[in-house]
């Protein structure tokens, strides 16, 4: 199994209808409960690894904020290797860039805590909003990105108010991932142990 830290992202309104339109044979859309800002991708570390991790950057995070972060989701562009892309996300065109500087501080501490192989990329905030198949061909990838272009800039506001360690749900075919613990990114607001 492989775990991560992450930012979960309320679906809202938005989500379906963006689901109505998207190229089902070419794209695996995430469960609207899947939709996350990665913090760091731990990979297959081990459950206790994995918590070593959680430990390291849950007292950075905790309460860190008055209220909920926010953003405003903008164009879905492709992520991965730019031959063969794994997704379509959608990055910020508001508030990516303190969402970058907040993964930037916990990703190190959290890779550190549990002797995971660190992303030395510049952190880049963004929300995947689903897949292409691991065998589809190029004829599949450019109608996934032709269907990328036509949404534009998706202009939706979310809200992220907690961070969480995430590892994969035990029924993959309903969605990817679970959640084992979250925290409060908002002063006052409770831990919630799974």
């Amino acid at each position: 199994m492989n775990w991560f830290l992450c930012l979960p992202v309320s679906p809202g309104a938005w989500f379906a209808p963006l689901l109505e339109t998207l190229p089902r044979r070419v794209l695996r859309p995430f469960a609207p409960e899947d939709l996350h800002v990665t913090v760091a991708f731990l990979g297959k570390v081990g459950e206790d690894a994995a918590r070593d991790a959680w430990e390291a950057v849950r007292p950075l995070a905790a309460g860190r904020f008055r209220a909920p972060l926010r953003g405003t989701l903008g164009a879905l562009r492709p992520m991965g290797n730019p031959r063969r892309f794994s997704a379509l996300s959608a990055t910020f065109e508001q508030g990516g860039e303190l969402l970058g500087d907040l993964v930037g501080e916990l990703r190190g501490p959290a890779y550190a805590a549990a002797n995971a192989r660190p992303d030395d990329r510049p952190p880049l905030a963004h929300v995947t909003i689903a897949r292409p198949p691991r065998d589809a061909g190029e004829h599949e990838r450019r109608i996934a990105l032709a269907w990328a272009e036509e949404q534009g800039a998706l202009g939706v506001d979310v809200e992220l108010a907690t961070l969480a360690l995430y590892t994969w749900s035990e029924n993959r075919a309903v969605r990817q991932f679970r959640s084992v613990t979250e925290v409060s990114l908002v002063a006052g607001a409770a831990e919630a142990e799974r």
